[in-house]
């Protein structure tokens, strides 16, 4: 049966998930180089000439231990098309070095030498269109009516400008987009990526994260408002500190004046506005609307308690509000009584079970895991949000793929460690991550930062543990 396509990002994801599975890249590398060489061994005749046209990344990588598998069956020439100097990443570096003798000066090549040219210029970790020197050598290979082995995805795909295979050797699953008319004909190769790596969150979904800028100002790496407490305290100081430690630059938190004070006491690194009124109601509506302008991202539900004042409150606001949201604890069942207010709008619900039946009106079994993975992405899809179930295995939809989490603990169990999940989920989120890649960064950070925290405090654990050991998880994989 053919393997369903993964967007072209994901690769880089299930490179760093199956290392840490245990596979390591080098060995990735070697398949796919041995892949795309019996590949092309199967087309070509004893005694034609092979040329390998590389890049500095990893799909130039792939292109050197092609080499070193055709060179005892053809003529095989590489050619490195940026210094050698700019290669990056040790694999890489360790493959060009073995295929050293067979590195050709780029100003040497010829494409009317060859039978058959193998394109292993640029990955699917492209951005926009190819830089030079690139074009160039696109525009070589596309001109020169000889037979083209893409290795993955074309070279320069998906812009406009991008290498025309005969054929392309695709590595585990095809990428999203690729068709016979840009990719020629598609063979896909398994590399020995394990099928956990895939379905599981792990530190690859960090490569999802965009990369902070070295010339960034306060504020660039987000801003988040957390709308909650009242009823209770703790959460919503939960979730802005973990927002926090999660990497945001600033966090604010909306909450009744009741529950300013004991929230503002949790720590002065966030910023805490008081509301009007012993728990949040209609009349702070316009005030929390105000608060939201120029915030990257509004966190709604932590300790917010579930009176009808509060539940209309949280409708209005959900309603009115333009930028990318987290909806936890009781403002899931306020969007569950309303769900036409999630209409347009963006981010990612965090229900446990009893949440996602109010949400819903649909009950998961625990004992059904796929089950349980085809009815959160149909109501991921039907309302138009990612949604992240939490439970002995957290299931995150965006309403078309479906991730499994299963980093955590039973210890984490005790209160408060699901406002820790929103904030961490909030953080990643204003930090540019789609909600989707937000929600997966989030479930195995909390869940990473707890196992950590357990191995301290065991069953003693609390919320504020978990909290503290995220920034070891940021410095171990992001």
């Amino acid at each position: 049966m053919a393997r369903a396509s993964i967007p072209p990002e994901e690769v880089r994801v299930l490179d760093v998930n199956a290392s840490y599975l245990g596979v390591r890249t080098v060995t990735l590398m070697e398949n796919a180089g041995k892949a795309v060489a019996e590949h092309v061994l199967s087309i070509t005749k004893p005694g034609s000439r092979v040329a390998i046209v590389c890049g500095k990344g990893n799909n130039g990588g792939d292109g050197f231990v092609a080499a070193r598998f055709l060179k005892d069956a053809v003529h095989t020439d590489v050619f490195l098309v940026e210094p050698e100097g700019d290669v990056t990443g040790d694999i890489a570096r360790l493959n060009l070095d073995r295929a050293r003798d067979l590195v050709r000066p780029p100003s040497s090549f010829d494409p009317k030498q060859y039978q058959v040219i193998v394109d292993a210029m640029l990955g699917a970790g492209l951005q926009g269109r190819p830089r030079d020197p690139y074009p160039k050598y696109i525009r070589i290979l596309n001109e020169s009516r000889r037979k083209i082995i893409s290795v993955d995805i074309p070279s320069g795909w998906p812009s406009d400008l991008h290498v025309r295979p005969d054929d392309t050797v695709t590595m585990h699953a095809p990428k999203n987009g690729m068709t016979s008319k840009n990719s020629g004909r598609i063979i896909v190769k398994d590399i020995g990526i394990p099928q956990e790596a895939e379905l599981y969150c792990g530190p690859g979904d960090f490569t999802l994260l965009p990369r902070r800028r070295k010339d960034a100002h306060k504020g660039d790496a987000g801003r988040v408002l957390v709308v909650g407490g009242g009823p209770y305290t703790g959460a919503p100081a939960f979730s802005a500190m973990s927002a926090m430690r999660a990497g945001v630059d600033l966090t604010f938190v909306a909450t009744p004046e009741a529950s300013a004070l004991p929230v503002s006491i949790y720590s002065p690194n966030i910023i805490v506005r008081s509301l009007k009124g012993d728990f949040l109601s209609e009349d702070n509506v316009a005030e929390v609307l105000e608060l939201a302008k120029g915030k990257d991202v509004v966190a709604i539900g932590p300790g917010l308690g579930n009176s009808e004042e509060t539940t209309a409150a949280v409708q209005e606001i959900i309603s009115r509000l333009d930028v990318p949201m987290v909806i936890d604890a009781d403002a899931i069942a306020a969007c569950g009584m309303r769900p036409n207010i999630l209409k347009r709008k963006r981010g990612v619900i965090t229900p446990h079970a009893g949440e996602f039946k109010k949400l819903t009106n649909k009950t998961v079994r625990a004992d059904d895991l796929e089950g349980a993975k085809a009815l959160v992405r149909t109501e991921a899809a039907r309302l138009g949000m990612t949604i992240l179930l939490k439970g002995p295995t957290d299931i995150i939809s965006d309403g078309r793929y479906v991730k499994l989490n299963r980093v955590h603990n039973d210890a984490m169990t005790v209160g408060g460690t699901g406002d820790v999940l929103t904030g961490a989920v909030a953080g990643f989120l204003a930090q540019r991550g789609s909600p989707f890649a937000a929600a997966r960064i989030g479930a195995f950070t909390a869940g990473l930062a707890g196992n950590l925290a357990f191995e301290e405090r065991s069953y003693g654990l609390v919320a504020t543990d978990v909290i503290d050991k995220i920034p070891l998880v940021l410095r171990r994989y992001l």
